[in-house]
């Protein structure tokens, strides 16, 4: 298993596990509109390799808190914020409940700690607010939710943990 950044190959494959995974739900984007997400932030946005394949991904930008990106128009703007929004987390369907979604958001943490990201937020769509839960997140119902992210959708967030620090005030590597 590995994880890296996006690179331009990856996009048709990305965008045909988004469209299977999305697609009942009437959420698929599309390779464009992810595409627009992942310009904004291309270090907080990686794919999972299993076996040489691609199983995954996760696409997360920089957006002010309580907000959320808007599904029906691309990302045209940088924000300048403390908070880092996972827009999408998406792991084949056939490989869920080993732990691949939970290693994502590991990584991903780890990267918004090492771009000095205080918070960060998602959208729970589809019941995954409990998987989000048991890594961290915690609902925000005062968030609004635009209604394209569906009835059941819900605003969630965390606090970027600190670096853990050895006996002597360094960071852990």
């Amino acid at each position: 298993m590995r994880i890296r950044g996006i690179t331009e190959a990856d996009w048709p494959r990305l965008a045909a596990l988004e469209s299977e995974v999305y697609a009942d739900l009437a959420l698929a984007e599309g390779e464009e509109m992810l595409r627009s997400r992942a310009r904004t932030s291309a270090g907080t946005c990686f794919v999972l390799e299993l076996d040489g394949r691609l199983a995954g991904y996760v696409l997360a930008l920089p957006y002010p808190r309580f907000r959320c990106p808007d599904l029906t128009h691309p990302e045209r703007t940088v924000h300048r914020t403390g908070n880092l929004h996972l827009h999408d987390l998406v792991v084949s369907p056939r490989l869920r409940r080993q732990g691949l979604g939970t290693r994502l958001v590991r990584h991903l943490t780890e990267a918004a700690r090492g771009r000095a990201f205080t918070t960060m937020s998602l959208v729970a769509v589809a019941g995954q607010e409990p998987f989000w839960r048991a890594n961290g997140y915690r609902a925000d119902p005062a968030a609004p939710v635009p209604p394209e992210y569906g009835s059941d959708a819900v605003y969630m967030s965390a606090r970027v943990p600190a670096a853990p620090r050895l006996r002597d005030g360094r960071e852990a590597v």
